[in-house]
């Protein structure tokens, strides 16, 4: 699924999410006679008014699950399939917390029969925005860069809203926080290098801006396969777009950025073949190559596929600010 150009988030942020001051995105309204208090929040469908503390969550918006964590939101329902192997144990184990399956396969009845006051929507759920609003109000804040909106500016307004949302405004700043001061830090270490951004799937290495070209808009680095007019080939992680590994040695990119397709979506105990292996594989294709013979590569977290929340492009930004003041370091010192 790509992200960069075919993202399926529904309609595209409206300028006015754009023009939102770093304050959040929301206005609320003050209960009155014990109503329960709203906020009205701008949406990949456009304004809407959202009940705050809500006490019944269904999340299925995996890019949402990691800030509903930081919040201590339990919810109700969960996209099972879509959690990430490690940190979410305690939501896949528990038979209270009812599975809501994943887009491919939604399982409806459960959502249903879980009672949501509010159910955290888009992104692969975005399809089912119209069906699922018929069990409970589905708000789709899920950060998008169609039409060529930020991705980065989306998580942070995704952050925010949920802040108001659930009452956690100062826990979301802090996190947007967080996110600013990595892409600081990893633009101050970037300086226009050139990178192959790589997805291993099935054991081949392809073209992965599709899906992580968004992490270029925290950095100062290019793409080595970006067409003549800047913009980034986009082909979908799901297909193999006929990207041999001599037209990369040829492109002599100087680093490497590769997300484990694999390594989120292998089933435990099934065998798959992780990116670093492939990549020494192909060590008699880029031996001269500069990202393989300095082994200037940066290799994203292993469940960057299912997780893609602002928490992830923080530690992937941190990461990108080491790998390449760490490089530096060891040039000057030669």
């Amino acid at each position: 699924m790509s992200r960069l150009k075919t993202l399926a988030t529904g309609t595209a942020l409206v300028a006015a999410l754009i023009g939102l001051s770093a304050c959040g995105n929301t206005e609320g309204t003050k209960a009155a006679d014990g109503a329960a208090a709203t906020v009205s929040i701008q949406t990949n469908n456009g304004a809407m008014d959202v009940k705050t503390k809500p006490a019944r969550i269904a999340a299925l918006d995996n890019t949402s699950f990691a800030t509903l964590k930081a919040f201590g939101v339990q919810p109700v329902a969960v996209a099972k399939p879509l959690l990430p192997k490690d940190g979410y144990q305690d939501w896949a184990s528990n038979a209270d917390i009812k599975d809501a399956g994943s887009h491919r396969e939604p399982k409806f009845e459960n959502i249903s029969e879980a009672q949501p006051d509010l159910i955290i929507g888009g992104y692969r759920f975005a399809s089912h925005t119209e069906k699922l609003s018929k069990i409970a109000p589905v708000v789709d804040i899920a950060p998008s860069d169609k039409d060529g909106a930020s991705y980065l500016d989306g998580l942070k307004k995704q952050t925010l809203a949920l802040g108001d949302i659930l009452d956690k405004k100062e826990t979301a700043q802090k996190i947007v926080a967080d996110l600013d001061s990595a892409i600081a830090d990893a633009k101050k270490a970037t300086h226009g290098e050139t990178v192959f951004l790589a997805n291993s799937s099935g054991g081949t290495i392809d073209n992965g801006a599709g899906r992580i070209g968004t992490l270029l808009d925290g950095v100062n680095l290019k793409d080595v396969f970006a067409q003549d007019d800047g913009k980034l080939k986009s082909d979908s992680v799901h297909n193999n777009s006929g990207l041999s590994p001599e037209t990369v040695a040829a492109a002599k990119p100087e680093w490497m950025i590769v997300m484990d397709r694999d390594a989120a979506v292998t089933e435990a105990g099934k065998e798959y073949k992780p990116a670093k292996s492939v990549i020494e594989g192909l060590g008699n294709v880029w031996k001269d190559t500069p990202f393989f013979a300095k082994n200037q590569i940066v290799h994203l977290p292993a469940d960057f596929y299912l997780t893609e929340g602002i928490q992830a492009y923080t530690s992937v930004f941190k990461d990108i600010a080491t790998a390449f003041n760490g490089a530096s370091s060891n040039g000057a010192a030669k």
